[in-house]
C-alpha cells in the first residue's frame, strides 16, 4: 500500500495600493529584484529580521518597512501582515534623512487605512 503526503504551506498573496505599485514599478531593475526575492519570502510565510526588515508600530501594529539599499540611496516599503488572506503593500520612498520624516508617516497611515 501506498501513501500520499501532502504538505501545504500557509500562502499569502501580496496586495498592493494602487500609489505604491506606481512608486516600485519607476524604481530601477536592481531594487525591484531584491524587493521581488523579499516579497516572496514573506508570502511563503517567513518573518523577516534586521537588516532587511524592522518593525513600524509608529504607523500601526503589525506594520514593518523593508530597507533596500542601492548605488542611489536608500529605499523603503512599508507592509502590514496582520491582514487575513494577503499582505498589504502600501507605501514606498526614498528615505534621504537619519528618521522616517512625519509626511512619510502619514501618507503611510492613511494609504493602510484605504486598503483595510
Amino acid at each position: 500500500m501506498s501513501y500520499i503526503c501532502d504538505i501545504v504551506f500557509h500562502v499569502k498573496t501580496l496586495r498592493f495600493h494602487r500609489l505604491v505599485a506606481k512608486d516600485i514599478d519607476a524604481l530601477d531593475v536592481f531594487t525591484k529584484r531584491k524587493l521581488a526575492e523579499l516579497f516572496a519570502l514573506l508570502c511563503e510565510g517567513q518573518s523577516l529580521g534586521m537588516p532587511v526588515s524592522r518593525p513600524m508600530p509608529i504607523v500601526a501594529n503589525g506594520v514593518h518597512e523593508l530597507r533596500v539599499k542601492n548605488r542611489d540611496g536608500q529605499y523603503r516599503v512599508f507592509y502590514f501582515t496582520k491582514h487575513e488572506d494577503a499582505i498589504l503593500i502600501f507605501h514606498a520612498f526614498k528615505k534621504r534623512t537619519q528618521t522616517t520624516p512625519q509626511h512619510e508617516l502619514e501618507v503611510a497611515r492613511k494609504r493602510l487605512m484605504e486598503l483595510l
